[in-house]
């Protein structure tokens, strides 16, 4: 599994890592009022990062063989990622009240931890 693997990995996780980066970024700013919120980069950038990231962990995905709804700690993973957007969206733009988008906010940041320690554990029970 050498070869093209570490290189899927790495490129995975630091486009996770600037995907949690601007994810924290972006709420400050909403909380700040920044038009820095607004900026084109900041709209585009984003979904140019999730692209590759996703685009990776299907990589890697396939050449390892281990598929959502096949490991359970993939379809843990996957169910995270699905309420991290929601939550996400929520939390920046969707959300009706400052408290809701501040409780969605918190939901997200939980949901990163989760993935993420699904992802060193191998497990959809990584606290047990």
């Amino acid at each position: 599994m050498g070869g093209i693997y570490p290189t899927l990995k790495l490129v995975h996780m630091t486009c996770a890592t600037l995907t949690v980066a601007g994810f924290l970024l972006r709420l400050w700013w909403a909380r700040q009022g920044s038009p820095l919120l607004r900026h084109p980069l900041t709209r585009i950038l984003p979904h140019l990062n999730d692209t590759l990231l996703f685009a990776a962990g299907i990589s890697m995905v396939l050449l390892l063989g281990q598929y959502p709804f096949q490991q359970s700690w993939l379809t843990a993973k996957l169910l995270a990622l699905l309420a991290y957007i929601l939550l996400g969206s929520l939390a920046l733009k969707r959300g009706r009240t400052p408290g809701g988008r501040a409780v969605a906010a918190v939901g997200a940041i939980v949901a990163v931890g989760y993935i993420v320690s699904v992802a060193l554990t191998r497990s959809p029970w990584p606290f047990a």
